[in-house]
């Protein structure tokens, strides 16, 4: 009897304790994924504040970068304007009619040769380039590069070379049209007129070129590379 009644009494202690026991699991279990989660949670704030961190080094490094192109830029343009406009103005006030003539139809296609560059680098495909690049065809590389770097290429072709073009085209013209006016003894000004005939020739050059550009850009590309490739080329003689 006693030793039924023993029996009896540790079977509830059994029952508790294990009871407790896994009552305890229960509790490290749900410690152990609070903790996880908090860990989780931990690592996804370090992650997002590098990202953070990141992306501001990422601005910061593009506001440099844009700085510098501008400075370069401005610095370029300011010394290209100087040096054509110095030579065309004077050449051209030394010249005859059809000389000056000449040297602003030359100007004028300059400026939508180099706007036809521009629009063409930024509308090719480079995939196209790196098959030419495998098969070692000449200019290649320097196309991949002039397409990488398609908003620069377009910048100083379209904006820098283009917008001076422009510039000397309207100086240019008002020479002429004092050439003619004195040569033929003319007693109105022919200026508005010649200014009127070179705007519309270099806009409709330009509408023009860049439908060009678009259906040749690949060959436009590849021509501008291959002209690159050579300067490269006799630079490293050199």
């Amino acid at each position: 009897m006693k030793e039924k009644t023993k029996k009896a009494k540790g079977k509830p202690c059994e029952e508790e304790a294990e009871k407790t026991r896994q009552e305890m699991k229960k509790a490290i279990r749900q410690e152990s994924a609070k903790t996880e989660k908090e860990n989780e949670k931990e690592i996804e704030e370090v992650k997002e504040k590098i990202e953070q961190s990141k992306r501001k080094k990422e601005k910061e490094k593009k506001k440099d970068e844009n700085m510098k192109w501008f400075i370069e830029v401005f610095v370029m343009t300011f010394i290209l304007s100087i040096v054509f406009s110095y030579i065309s103005t004077n050449g051209v006030s030394n010249l005859s009619l059809v000389p000056a003539i000449l040297i602003l139809v030359a100007v004028i296609l300059v400026g939508i040769i180099f706007d036809i560059i521009g629009v063409a680098v930024t509308v090719a495909n480079e995939h196209e380039f790196h098959a030419k690049a495998t098969k070692k065809v000449k200019g290649s590389k320097d196309s991949i590069k002039l397409i990488r770097n398609a908003p620069r290429v377009a910048n100083i072709c379209a904006d820098v070379i283009g917008d001076i073009c422009g510039v000397l085209s309207g100086a240019i013209s008002a020479l002429i049209a004092v050439k003619i006016t004195s040569q033929f003894g003319l007693d109105f000004d022919v200026q508005f007129l010649l200014s009127a005939l070179v705007s519309a020739i270099t806009v409709g050059g330009k509408a023009l070129g860049k439908t060009v550009a678009n259906n040749n850009s690949t060959r436009i590309v590849h021509a501008v590379g291959i002209v690159f490739n050579k300067f490269s080329r006799n630079k490293e003689k050199k």
